[in-house]
């Protein structure tokens, strides 16, 4: 009888050359995102002086609402008395950030106005257009963390939803539901969020999309092109959102739902807006120098 130590014959599929074939194969992994928005600072042709100091007016009031801005706040700049060549001029200066929100009419209000929300190449600067039809009615610049006109409606849902009784195939779908629909309830602002990750934990295509139906669907739709992209929905659920990252090929690599006021990966961080007031500070010297 042979003991451990006295083995003469390594164990099938050990030692050397046992990976040949694998190696051969090569190693098959899920394309991570390969592309990465930067910051890129555009100075606009000025061809018309006076269009041009009625835009740098309004790029000073926003550096100053981004240096006295603080942790919590919202500073609305208006634009609604500029003409369409002075806000393309100003357009052109902020330029479009990593972020875009689309908010739609809710079942309950058809009538509602469809905003349109995109983030300037500034972090915290957001532009916001309210549409009448197809013609924008109202414009406004905010500067904040995340616009708050956003999440008016965020979880009025588009369209009706009803209770439908567990269909089969289900595995963690009720405790799933359970869980989401008990920390939305008891959700108060200030709270932490809290994260169901359907990319770990086991579920089965039933559970998810029974989860995903009785959720609902709500008003505010974001993406976020940083690294990748990031696809926030707001479900009909309180408090309740879909966050699901995307690859540069566009393959879903995580999954998540969370319930929280709005997640952390959609908004301007406090030291990102102080580096936004910094290089608007740097743009309207250039805009100044002849």
């Amino acid at each position: 009888m042979s003991s451990l130590f006295g083995m003469t014959r390594p164990p099938v599929g050990f030692g050397p050359g046992s990976q040949d074939d694998l190696a051969e194969e090569g190693l098959e992994y899920l394309p991570m995102p390969s592309g990465m928005r930067t910051y890129e600072p555009h100075l606009p042709d000025i061809a018309d002086p006076a269009r041009a100091a009625a835009a740098l007016a309004v790029l000073e009031q926003v550096h100053d609402a981004l240096t006295r801005w603080r942790d919590g706040e919202e500073i609305r700049v208006a634009v609604d008395r500029l003409d369409a060549p002075t806000l393309a001029l100003l357009d052109e200066a902020l330029g479009e950030g990593e972020v875009a929100v689309r908010i739609d009419g809710a079942a309950n209000r058809p009538d509602a106005q469809r905003l349109e929300i995109q983030e300037a190449t500034l972090a915290g600067v957001w532009r916001v257009r309210a549409f009448d039809g197809q013609d924008a009615a109202r414009e406004a610049l905010l500067v904040g963390a995340f616009p708050r006109v956003a999440l008016n409606r965020a979880f009025a849902p588009i369209a009706a939803t009803t209770a439908e009784p567990p269909p089969a195939g289900l595995m963690n779908g009720l405790p799933i539901l359970t869980e989401l629909l008990d920390r939305s309830a008891g959700w108060r602002r200030g709270d932490a969020a809290h994260a169901v990750n359907f990319s770990l934990l086991p579920h089965t295509p039933e559970d998810l999309a029974f989860v995903e139906r009785r959720l609902g669907q709500g008003a505010t739709t974001i993406l976020s092109r940083g690294y990748g992209n990031c696809r926030v929905t707001a479900t009909a659920t309180p408090n309740v959102w879909w966050v699901r990252y995307y690859n540069s090929v566009d393959t879903l690599i995580l999954d998540t739902v969370e319930v929280t006021d709005v997640p952390a990966v959609v908004c301007a961080a406090p030291e990102d807006i102080a580096d936004s007031a910094e290089r608007l500070a740097e743009i309207i010297d250039a805009l100044r120098t002849p």
